[in-house]
């Protein structure tokens, strides 16, 4: 289970709502009462925030409401998940299912999440959130990043087959891109510019991968450890200069599309990119070849780091508990999420409609996926480094904005540290 809650929910709740008002957040493309059907009745409303399956969803959900006679309705909005929430509460309109970050679910269970300890699914999977004792996060799947490779375009190159983990430290990743670019591969690997990946998941590993992530930044945050110091930040950066030295697009590296550099990986033209098992959802739109997979990110750390993927449970449900959403919607919802991870035809939505990776253990079906394949292998085998759920909300586009310039070359590591410690020093972890 997810660490116990360990501060007031209610500080970072008002916070939440305060800065979905300012923002005057409107609903996105998400609109809509709260109860999908008639007042009290059991018709629920789900809030969807991953947008690669909104179409699948919205297609179960009508198949779900006709067999079961429980009208669904499904929404979807691009605005940030918590600003977008609370223009709903404010409003006494939440939806009866909420898809939220894990974060999210910290800020917000105490005051609006229903207690779900008591349901069947909660014994079958490692990835749910639990606050003092309460289960409330039913998580939707399992993601996890790491170096996705395309092993066909590696031996095409080297004329060698690609075996992944016998490349464990940044000397091995370097010698294979050497082979690589031996055999005819200008730049063998991609990355992406998207403040998202540099710093919500590439950076995020500095943290997760050191024993104690909330130590860690408090440290960097008061000023006892200096972060060009730190051994796991010059690895993991060590590592990152490969990346970014063997970028096809090293001289314009701020101006590379995401489904450019996609493509490139999965048509063979590069070999490596830094990212997780959602990129599927892009690679399979191009002409991908038949072996891909993903690794751990190499790092000359020693400390076993590099023989495990960052990632759990990704994207959690939660059902409100508010005098706004009646009893029997409350069952109703409870019953939707028995559906998805109990039931045969709710599994198979899962893991062959969404492709998605389960995190449920009696969810035995086959992932087809290369990548979600890769995920599951390394999560079955307790392979995975938990994520760190706790990052400020602007961590990515400030933190990001730094990674985007260390990227194009216009500030050194030294630089990067400095502007990172700075963002720390005013910043603060979310509620957790």
């Amino acid at each position: 289970m997810m660490k116990h809650f360990r501060k007031a929910a209610a500080a970072a709740l008002a916070a939440v709502l305060a800065a979905g008002l300012l923002a005057g957040c409107g609903g996105g493309s998400a609109s809509g009462g709260s109860d999908g059907g008639s007042e009290g009745g059991a018709g629920i409303t789900i809030f969807n925030s991953k947008m690669e399956i909104q179409d699948k969803l919205e297609e179960k959900a009508a198949e779900y409401s006709e067999e079961k006679g429980v009208p669904v309705e499904v929404y979807y909005s691009s605005d940030t998940v918590a600003a977008h929430l609370a223009t709903r509460y404010s409003s006494n309109e939440p939806y009866t299912i909420s898809m939220v970050d894990a974060k999210d679910v910290y800020a917000l269970a105490a005051e609006h999440a229903l207690d779900l300890s008591d349901q069947d699914w909660v014994a079958n999977t490692t990835q749910a959130i639990t606050i003092d004792g309460k289960t409330y996060g039913f998580p939707v799947c399992v993601e996890a990043r790491g170096i996705i490779y395309n092993a066909d375009a590696i031996k095409n190159a080297t004329g060698k087959d690609f075996d992944p983990a016998s490349i464990k430290t940044t000397d091995d990743f370097k010698a294979i891109i050497e082979e690589c670019k031996k055999g005819g591969m200008e730049s063998p690997v991609g990355v992406m510019k998207e403040d998202w990946s540099l710093a919500g998941h590439f950076l995020a590993e500095v943290y997760e991968q050191h024993d104690d992530p909330d130590a860690f930044i408090a440290g960097v945050k008061d000023g006892s450890i200096k972060l060009i110091e730190d051994q796991k930040f010059n690895d993991m950066m060590d590592t990152f200069d490969v990346l970014r030295d063997n970028n096809y697009a090293k001289d314009a590296a701020i101006s590379a599309e995401r489904e450019v550099t996609e493509q490139k990986l999965a048509e063979g033209e590069i070999a490596f990119m830094f990212g997780g098992n959602w990129d599927w959802s892009v690679i399979n739109a191009y002409d991908y070849s038949e072996n891909m997979g993903m690794m751990p990110v190499p790092n000359n750390s020693g400390d076993g780091t590099n023989e495990k993927l960052v990632g759990g449970g990704s994207k959690y449900f939660f059902i409100d508990s508010s005098e706004n959403t009646s009893a029997e919607q409350q069952q109703a919802a409870k019953d939707f999420l028995n559906w998805l991870a109990n039931d045969e035809e709710g599994q198979s939505f899962v893991v062959n409609d969404c492709a998605l990776v389960p995190a449920f253990s009696n969810n035995t079906l086959e992932v087809t996926d290369p990548l979600g394949k890769s995920v599951k292998a390394y999560a079955d085998a307790g392979a995975l480094i938990g994520n760190y759920n706790y990052l400020p909300d602007d961590h990515y586009s400030v933190v990001g904005a730094s990674m985007q310039k260390y990227l194009a070359g216009e500030i050194d590591r030294a630089g990067l540290a400095d502007e990172i410690t700075s963002y720390w020093a005013g910043a603060e972890v979310g509620a957790h």
